[in-house]
């Protein structure tokens, strides 16, 4: 299994959407295609037409890095995009053995993640994967995301609750196309990674198969670099929350990705993050309770010893 038709289909969307306008070429007329041509963009490239030809087939095998750069300029790549093109490269380039998942994907963390996490008290804070598995939470992040929990399957998936689960996600998002075109840009710049994930294929092939949303987005090919930013949420319990979040790729874990949402002091989202907390406390003392009062429980035979 290769990367080609990866590599095709993403650098014909990209040149696709370009117009000789915006890139200084003269249109001319009786254009049949949309988007520039291959001999423009060979021309933008300082390539042959040939050689761009055999690069869009999808042959990235033995191109140079330098050709990569120019590309990425001809075809005004954003960094994302340049990114995930050199991801594309990487693995066409990759040696036979290097072409299948060496390590399986994470689905829990690090006790000493998790610590740090646990640490951050007045934030909610995930860790997610690139499949948007969400794999862990402090407190205030369990409870911003306790619908996407209500999910039966492990780990939550946030693609997942986004098209499958849409009334409650539409609620949950006020701006759902946004999060939904984030979500997929995320799975496809992690595709560009690792063609070879077999867990993150069969998670595309269910979703295009149950969702025209889903499908339309993937056939796109849009990527995103997710760093920072904000986001709404209208949770079931506090309302509206407007956020700002900042996220990074952990370097002791690879393919896991932290982040952290905080708002303004002082604001409605402030309180609501208050607010949050106060429920989210509340929540883990009736858990705590139903775990005590179980029976069989150790605290149970304590509390109340045979014959008492």
């Amino acid at each position: 299994m290769d990367n080609k038709d990866e590599v095709r289909d993403f650098l014909v969307s990209r040149r696709s959407r370009l117009t000789p306008e915006q890139t200084g070429l003269i249109a001319g007329s009786n254009r049949r295609v949309t988007g520039l041509r291959r001999g423009e963009v060979a021309v933008l490239a300082d390539i042959s037409v040939e050689y761009y030809a055999k690069v869009e087939r999808g042959n990235l095998a033995g191109v140079s890095e330098s050709v990569l750069h120019s590309l990425a300029r001809a075809l005004q790549l954003d960094d994302a995009e340049a990114s995930h093109l050199f991801d594309l490269w990487s693995a066409a380039n990759a040696s036979p053995t290097r072409r299948t998942r060496r390590n399986p994907r994470k689905t829990e963390v690090r006790a000493g993640l998790q610590q740090t996490l646990d640490a951050i008290t007045n934030s909610p804070a995930i860790v997610r994967n690139g499949r948007m598995d969400l794999i862990a939470t402090n407190e205030l992040g369990r409870a911003l995301y306790s619908d996407v929990y209500l999910d039966p399957q492990r780990p939550p998936n946030f693609a997942r609750y986004t098209f499958l689960n849409r009334e409650r996600s539409e609620d949950f998002y006020p701006d759902w196309d946004g999060a939904a075109d984030v979500a997929v840009a995320i799975m496809r710049t992690e595709a560009g990674r690792d063609p070879h994930d077999r867990d993150l294929q069969d998670l595309v092939g269910e979703l295009s198969t149950r969702s025209a949303d889903f499908r339309e987005r993937w056939a796109k090919h849009d990527v995103r670099l997710h760093a920072a930013g904000t986001k709404s949420f209208h949770h079931p319990v506090v309302g509206d929350l407007d956020l700002t979040y900042e996220a990074l790729d952990l370097s002791a874990d690879l393919g896991l990705n932290l982040c952290i949402y905080t708002a303004e002091a002082g604001s409605p989202s402030d309180d609501g993050l208050r607010l949050l907390a106060s429920w989210a406390a509340t929540q883990e003392g009736c858990a705590t309770e139903a775990r005590v009062g179980r029976p069989g429980h150790r605290h149970d035979a304590g509390a109340h010893p045979e014959g008492s």
